[in-house]
């Protein structure tokens, strides 16, 4: 492929969620003549990467600004890919389609709100991590696994008992959190939570005061997270069906048992390894059995179908056939 554009929010290797992107960006721009990321903000370069910044203060402005750097750059263009941003799509639309360039969303969440549901009837295609990790159905839809850098993890020896349990991503009631908190309560094993909770501050104290055996914590930087790994036995995922968090895969890269609820693990993790969302017995008895050795065969998996590598080349695959 000649020329790449791809649309996302940030790239920023520091940055506690969006950091992953950086190198999803790098695997394509290996495998392109050409590679254009359109965002909001930029603080590193990358080989073979051209970025256009279209930051403002309101977001009609960024809008604007958004669709006159796309527009700039859609001669001699192959693709255009909104990354995570239904809107992107909505906005590129216009300018993309009536030069039949093929415009294809990657996305992965639980939620179908009216963005979605726009952006999916304007897209020649939507790339996701399964098909049902889109929440519309839809022919469109193509699964082609996580992006995941597994070189940035490792499989370290596990920690020596008692058995502790980690929890990963933001203080959201989709999270499922109070199962999770309960279970652990249960099975009386120590459990550390990280997370933001900008949105759902007041929803992160009431878990602090009804659980205060646990240890409920800001976000760490993506850098901490190999560390965080090392030092626990096993990491706990009870987010809801259709949105297959990402840090379940990087814990599975450094072969770190991974207990979760969500289906869409169900080519990852063993049926030892997964729980029914609500069932907190049935969590705690996993915990309680929980065999502490390392599971590299999650790694080979993760290595297999869900790598950055694997994921530029679906990606790549799904622009062509759109």
């Amino acid at each position: 492929m000649r020329k790449l554009v791809f649309c996302t929010q940030r790239l920023d290797p520091g940055d506690p969620v969006l950091a992953a992107t950086v190198p999803m960006v790098r695997a394509l721009a290996s495998r392109v003549e050409e590679l254009v990321v359109v965002c909001d903000t930029a603080t590193v370069e990358l080989e073979n990467v051209r970025v256009r910044e279209f930051g403002a203060p309101a977001q009609v402005l960024r809008g604007a600004r958004f669709e006159a750097a796309l527009a700039r750059e859609l001669r001699g263009c192959d693709g255009v890919v909104a990354h995570m941003v239904p809107l992107y799509a909505v906005l590129a639309a216009p300018l993309v389609r009536p030069l039949r360039i093929p415009l294809v969303l990657w996305y992965t969440h639980w939620k179908p709100h009216s963005v979605v549901r726009a952006a999916e009837k304007v897209c020649t295609a939507v790339a996701s991590v399964d098909e049902r990790s889109f929440p519309l159905h839809s022919p469109k839809v193509h699964g082609i696994g996580h992006g995941i850098e597994v070189g940035e993890f490792a499989c370290a020896e596990a920690p020596e008992p008692p058995l502790r349990a980690l929890v990963l991503g933001r203080y959201s009631p989709a999270k499922g959190l109070e199962t999770v908190l309960e279970a652990a309560r249960r099975a009386g094993i120590r459990l550390e939570a990280h997370g933001s909770d900008e949105t759902f501050e007041a929803y992160k104290r009431e878990l602090a005061a009804a659980y205060p055996e646990a240890e409920l914590r800001g976000p760490v930087p993506r850098a901490e997270l190999p560390e965080l790994f090392a030092r626990s036995h096993v990491l706990i995922n009870n987010m809801r069906a259709g949105a297959p968090d990402k840090v379940v895969y990087e814990a599975a890269a450094s072969c770190l048992p991974v207990l979760a609820s969500n289906p869409v693990f169900d080519d990852l993790l063993p049926d030892e390894l997964r729980f029914d969302r609500e069932d907190v017995d049935a969590l705690a008895e996993k915990l309680r059995a929980l065999d502490l050795r390392r599971r590299p065969e999650l790694r080979e998996v993760v290595s297999r179908r869900h790598s950055v590598e694997h994921w530029a080349d679906g990606l790549l695959a799904t622009v062509r056939r759109a």
